[in-house]
């Protein structure tokens, strides 16, 4: 009785299948390619069987919210479908064969979705998993859609609190990312634990001033929060990217 209450323990924690992941394709060449792919790998990404949802991203300079674009890195992030991985995907995906031959570097953020809040695009993408045990790094996505109104207070206050999440203790990455510049803006970041996420959440003086000028000044027309444990953090390149370009 108590080996199989224990085997069930065991299993319960056993990773099974990678919800959802996160790409970042970095280009030193081909970067008019991978811009224009913003628009072109929509279709293709529409129609791939691995994929019950997708956001093909661009990335802003630094380690945040940023006004001024990277044409050198892309994001994507995929929600896979029930019975597929991020390996069948680089496997028998063209368009992902297409950004592996371009792309200097290819990083690759597997993700277990815990505990959010908010939607994306009318919805939520993310199934919300019980926390496994174990020392697994964690993320953080946030994003929102900016009002269009609104965009010049919102951008007065951001910046502030990318700069203190990338210095602050804990944080391993940080990147901003978004669909439209100004209006469609997301965070991701990585911290060593739980712990580290919510001391910057508390202890932040331009977090929780960003916070407080939110509700005040009602920004969002839409909000997304999630929490991550980290399932893998995979650098994947036909170059010679080590893993020191972002």
């Amino acid at each position: 009785m108590q080996k199989n209450l224990q085997a069930e323990i065991e299993n319960s924690n056993r990773v099974e299948s990678t919800p959802c992941s996160l790409y970042f394709f970095h280009f030193r060449k081909n970067k008019y390619w991978a811009f224009k792919q913003m628009r072109l790998a929509l279709k293709p990404l529409k129609e791939s069987p691995e994929l019950d949802f997708f956001k093909l991203m661009g990335c802003g300079w630094g380690n945040g919210f940023s006004m001024v674009p990277d044409f050198s890195t892309y994001a994507l992030l995929c929600v896979w479908k029930k019975g597929f991985s991020p390996e069948d995907f680089e496997k028998d995906n063209d368009l992902y064969h297409s950004y592996f031959q371009r792309s200097s570097g290819i990083r690759r953020f597997d993700l277990h979705p815990v505990v959010g809040k908010g939607s994306w695009g009318g919805g939520v993408p993310f199934e919300m998993q019980p926390v496994l045990k174990g020392d697994y790094p964690w993320a953080v996505l946030t994003r929102a859609s900016i009002k269009w109104w609104k965009v010049p207070g919102f951008w007065a206050s951001v910046p502030g609190v990318s700069d203190s999440a990338s210095g602050f203790p804990g944080s391993t990455f940080s990147i901003g990312i978004g669909e439209w510049p100004l209006i469609e803006q997301a965070t991701f970041s990585v911290w060593k634990n739980p712990d580290s996420i919510n001391q910057f959440a508390y202890q932040s003086r331009h977090h929780k001033n960003v916070i407080k000028k939110t509700r005040q000044r009602n920004w969002y027309s839409e909000e997304l929060f999630v929490r991550f444990q980290v399932l893998n953090d995979e650098w994947l390149s036909n170059a010679d990217t080590t893993g020191g370009d972002f």
